[in-house]
């Protein structure tokens, strides 16, 4: 597998946040003395070799995106794991030294909004923490509705707390199998967002398509949200072709294949991570065609440009693309 290029550092210190999540501070190795600058909503891809082969797992960075001298990350350990986050719970330990990709974003924080409504599920919580700490540092007031499903399973509360008690911003907690609790009402919330806020929302899936369906009314830039899984399939069906303008070579895609399956059988391969159009590692120049976007990365209007795209999961709805490979 190609990969984009890599730095290391060394585990400082794993601290337990909640039921099944576990925080990791990350330092650079010496002789450096920094890591990489990030933005708001910035995440790390983390390599590692497992039997199987090489493994690329993605994690939102959540520290203030001022420090260069750390960065830190939370990792849910998902029941169904293949690798990553049980690597890192069972595994991982502080001396450790993990290999990195420099950050990269596609969740940003818009400075410029006169305010922010925050809308976290579960570990969906990590990219809004740096949000959240760009808001205050910038002084625009904000707004976090937090669900999990029981306290116990809400990560970072303690940080939440002293931003609350500081003031600027306000913590709303949720937990839907407790007592008497329910699920967001995220109609609600958005009916009642501030004059020209603007809103933001990391979490499951359920929660994620529920957002988009309450969000449909708003101007688009307004509306933010990061996946953590795919949506839907990838485009496998087959019967285009597609010419590699640096490469000066083509290849027809059969239907059962993605692009990025033919690539890899060609030796030509963009650098890519996770495979379901989540994580932008993939991205493409696009010189000519129309594209099948079937990717969580780009906007509706970075789709409508025909540009980019992401060749791990994405097609094409002309016979031929064209592209920067």
């Amino acid at each position: 597998m190609t990969t984009a290029p890599t730095l290391q550092a060394r585990i400082r210190a794993t601290t337990f946040e909640a039921a099944g999540v576990l925080g990791l501070e990350l330092v650079p190795l010496p002789p450096a003395r920094a890591l990489p600058a990030f933005a708001a909503g910035a995440h790390i891809d983390r390599h590692l070799t497992t039997p199987d082969g090489p493994l690329v797992r993605s994690y939102s960075l959540l520290n203030d995106p001022g420090e260069t001298h750390r960065y830190c990350i939370g990792v849910h350990r998902d029941p169904r794991s293949r690798g990553g986050s049980r690597h890192v719970h069972e595994v991982l330990r502080p001396g450790q030294v993990l290999t990195l990709s420099a950050p990269r974003n596609h969740f940003p924080l818009d400075e410029r909004a006169p305010f922010n409504v925050f809308i976290a599920g579960g570990i969906g919580i990590t990219p809004l923490l740096g949000m959240i700490e760009r808001s205050r540092a910038l002084g625009i007031p904000w707004r976090l509705h937090y669900s999990a499903r029981t306290r116990p399973h809400a990560a970072f509360l303690d940080r939440l707390a002293a931003w609350d008690r500081q003031g600027g911003g306000q913590v709303l907690l949720n937990f839907d199998c407790e007592p008497g609790g329910k699920m967001l009402d995220l109609r609600r919330l958005v009916a009642a967002l501030p004059d020209g806020a603007h809103v933001y929302c990391c979490g499951p899936r359920p929660m994620l398509e529920a957002f988009e369906q309450a969000t449909a009314g708003l101007p688009p830039g307004r509306v933010h949200r990061e996946y953590f899984a795919a949506k839907g399939s990838p485009a496998t069906g087959g019967g285009y072709s597609v010419a590699l303008a640096r490469s000066r070579r083509t290849l027809a895609v059969p239907e059962g294949k993605s692009l990025l399956d033919c690539l890899i059988e060609m030796q030509i391969e963009p650098p890519f991570s996770c495979r379901e159009g989540v994580c932008g590692t993939c991205e493409v120049r696009v010189l000519d065609g129309t594209p099948d976007h079937r990717d969580l990365v780009l906007s509706d209007a970075e789709r409508a440009a025909n540009d980019r795209m992401m060749v791990c999961c994405s097609g094409a709805r002309s016979p031929m693309l064209v592209l920067d490979l």
